[in-house]
């Protein structure tokens, strides 16, 4: 292990482990969605599995595709070379009884990921690996156009780890792109059998982690261009309304967030989910664009500097939101997998499940005000069926 990577592994440690399971230019979309996906789990590899997500909240099954974009355009700026690369997991609303059971990671991606959190005694690979959920690989669509979340997973953490919010999302009529970006997880599997691992936490120390954030940002234009453009990536891309897009993100994938809506106007509307912001809030603002930001505990006014430095930046709605009792991976689906397997932390005590169906909420309720125009109070201040939830006003 190189000093950059036992100095980042130490910073995210800190964050990570009270939380046991946690962790416009030319392209190209290389193989069929299908050859893509990763196999379903056998009938024996699901008898192994004792985790399972909560299930979506809305009216509609979900379809799930990946893809696999090349921007010829740029060079990766952690290999230092060769096309930067991104893969892709799109959801969306599905007609029932279509398509096959999606699994929740590769055995690969599974086993780096307990590795690095120095889990691999502790959960097997496929528990980890067959984690049940909702998506249906391959499933037809239902007609009609939907606005388009963009969704990006914390530094080194591969992502499916913002399984249950897409999966809700997409049954309540949403589309949702969740983005790995290449040499910014500790394994996502690529085509062609290519593992690509965090050259990133070896390289951030020199760039700092606003080139993360900068180069995620590039990263969503180049994906909302061959998602919305005029020769799409994906074959389904006509679900998309391109009038309605929004962007959210966790940990650094939050910070991110205000990168690409600084960077790009056609995100209407952006969330961050516990990220300390990287990339600053530009000092003329984001447009009166909205914008939420969306807690652990510790992090309300005084508790994180970039916050508190980028409030008054926000010039459109806006909400600082905490939940009591969270961790910084509330915001994932770690503690539900963690409260499953036991492995809960008494630092965070807000329940798994709850932790789902609190952020399922406020996010939705963001996006639906927002993406669709439609009312929810539930914004408007606290609640007494949310005793947990808290609302600053610095």
């Amino acid at each position: 292990m190189t000093r950059r990577r036992t100095a980042s592994a130490a910073a995210l440690l800190a964050l990570l482990l009270p939380l046991p399971l946690a962790a416009a230019g030319t392209a190209a979309a290389s193989a069929s969605p299908s050859a893509l996906a990763s196999a379903p789990p056998s009938a024996a590899e699901r008898s192994r599995t004792a985790v399972e997500l909560p299930r979506p909240t809305g009216r509609f099954a979900v379809g799930r595709e990946d893809l696999h974009l090349v921007d010829r355009s740029r060079t990766d700026p952690w290999a230092g070379s060769g096309p930067r690369e991104l893969m892709v997991t799109m959801r969306y609303p599905a007609r029932r009884d279509t398509g096959s059971a999606a699994r929740y990671l590769t055995r690969e991606e599974a086993r780096l990921l307990l590795v690095d959190r120095g889990l691999e005694q502790a959960v097997p690979v496929e528990t980890l690996a067959g984690t049940a959920s909702a998506s249906r690989s391959g499933a037809r669509p239902l007609p009609g156009r939907h606005p388009l979340v963009v969704l990006s997973p914390g530094f080194t953490v591969h992502r499916a780890t913002l399984t249950a919010l897409a999966e809700d999302l997409a049954s309540r009529g949403y589309v949702v792109a969740v983005a790995d970006h290449a040499y910014e997880s500790v394994g996502t599997v690529f085509p062609g059998g290519r593992v690509l691992t965090c050259l990133a936490c070896d390289r951030s120390e020199e760039t700092g982690m606003r080139a993360v954030s900068d180069n995620r940002a590039r990263d969503v234009s180049f994906l909302l261009d061959r998602l919305t453009g005029p020769r799409p990536a994906w074959r389904h891309a006509g679900l998309i309304d391109p009038g309605r897009i929004a962007m959210a993100g966790h940990s650094i994938g939050g910070a991110s967030a205000i990168a690409a809506m600084a960077a790009d106007p056609r995100i209407r509307a952006g969330v961050n989910m516990d990220g300390g912001n990287a990339t600053p809030v530009p000092a003329t603002g984001l447009g009166g664009r909205p914008f939420l930001l969306l807690g652990a505990q510790e992090r309300g006014p005084g508790g994180n500097e970039s916050w508190d430095r980028d409030w008054p930046l926000l010039d459109g709605w806006k909400r600082w939101i905490t939940f009591d009792g969270s961790g910084h991976f509330t915001f994932s689906d770690f503690p539900a997998i963690g409260e499953q397997l036991g492995l809960n932390d008494p630092d965070s005590p807000l329940p798994g499940a709850r932790s789902v169906e609190l952020t399922r909420r406020y996010l939705g309720a963001f996006l639906d005000r927002y993406l669709r125009g439609e009312s929810r109070p539930v914004l408007d201040g606290p609640s007494a069926d949310a005793p947990e939830v808290r609302f600053h006003t610095p």
